[in-house]
């Protein structure tokens, strides 16, 4: 980590901070936590045949049989995926960094101080919030270090033990089939980036002319934090209309956003088909997995939905549910060949208004 990363944000403060605040998860017995440690384990494996047969989608040619992942699966304790989240905001954020210490140069080593430690306290807090929710998740900008000239795996592949274990309970389903269940969703995800090549470079591309967009005027900067106020009185008051995303973008940032925004729904709407449309044949139980966890995607109690307005959690589960129909009405029009030119090149991914549109995008894409 460079010594301008690590001083603007207390990175270790944040994991701290997030860390406190997520606590270690379910207590259970020690035989209980490694079985399903094993069973996550091999369900990340039994995955890869599976997501490949149901998509048609084919890791890069060339490896040796059995050895097609490129990707490292990790299983991870609540801390693990907090750790491996700061490290890829170090990374995201970065040129954003650079652009504000050009903008504005250095601050007093009292104010750099105070600085970073609150934007620490802030970041862990929302990775905090998060860690209990996550199950797993695939990083796609994770590179290791120390293998120069070595081309680098295509991110890594990460499943919340604790959280896999906290939600079968809390649902009441078969933990077998639910381990499972959500080792397709990122297996779908490994396989996206692993199969499409350009991929990962595109949506980094994406991110970073987001970032090179953020707005610097210091004026600017405060009208939008009292509009921000503003926004959060509506929101705790039950306005349905307010998004605090809607706060943080130029015109020129909103085209870039909504690119992300289509990508990011195609991505999640067609893991969620293809862990459901591997079928009961593998997982008996999936149907009542489905039902039970969409209904604890809606959130809990007033506070959750909040924090879920908030962090722009809604939003992610809107993602899912239109990601899925678009998915799922392309396939139906031209089948699961036909859908797959989605992932031959970049002009062929749809748009914000493709994903509520499909047949829009089967004529511009199959004439």
């Amino acid at each position: 980590m460079s010594a301008q990363r690590s001083t603007m944000v207390d990175w270790d403060l944040a994991v701290t901070t997030a860390t406190r605040m997520a606590g270690p998860g379910p207590t259970v017995a020690r035989s209980t936590a490694e079985e399903a440690v094993e069973e996550l384990r091999a369900g990340s494996l039994r995955s890869t045949p599976l997501v490949r047969e149901f998509t048609g989608l084919m890791a890069p040619q060339g490896a040796p049989p059995g050895t097609e992942r490129t990707a490292p699966v990790l299983v991870v304790d609540r801390q693990g995926w907090i750790q491996a989240n700061v490290d890829g905001f170090a990374t995201i954020v970065s040129p954003l960094i650079d652009r504000l210490q050009e903008k504005k140069g250095s601050p007093g080593p009292i104010a750099e101080a105070i600085g970073s430690r609150v934007t620490g306290v802030e970041l862990g807090a929302l990775l905090g919030f998060m860690s209990s929710r996550v199950l797993g998740q695939f990083d796609p900008f994770y590179a290791p270090e120390g293998s120069p000239g070595q081309p680098a795996p295509a991110g890594r592949m990460l499943l919340v033990a604790p959280n896999v274990v906290h939600v079968e309970g809390e649902l009441g389903v078969d933990p077998t089939d639910f381990r499972l269940w959500v080792c397709l969703h990122e297996e779908t995800h490994r396989v996206q980036f692993t199969a499409v090549p350009w991929m990962r470079d595109h949506i980094h591309e994406e991110i970073g002319n987001l970032i090179g967009s953020v707005e610097m005027d210091s004026a600017r900067l405060v009208g939008m934090f009292g509009e921000g106020v503003k926004r959060l009185s509506d929101l705790v008051r039950g306005d349905d209309d307010v998004s605090l995303l809607d706060l943080v973008h130029t015109p020129e940032q909103k085209v870039v956003l909504d690119r992300i925004t289509a990508v990011m729904s195609l991505l999640e709407g067609h893991a969620d088909v293809v862990m459901d449309g591997v079928g009961p044949e593998v997982i008996p139980s999936v149907a009542e997995i489905r039902r039970k966890f969409n209904v604890r995607r809606k959130g809990a109690g007033s506070f959750d939905r909040i924090l879920r307005k908030l962090l722009g959690l809604d939003a992610k589960m809107a993602q899912y549910r239109n990601g899925a129909a678009f998915v799922r009405g392309a396939v139906d029009r031209v089948g699961m060949e036909g859908f797959n030119k989605v992932w031959v090149v970049p002009e062929n991914l749809p748009s914000k208004a493709e994903i509520g549109d499909p047949d829009s995008w089967v004529r511009r894409v199959h004439g």
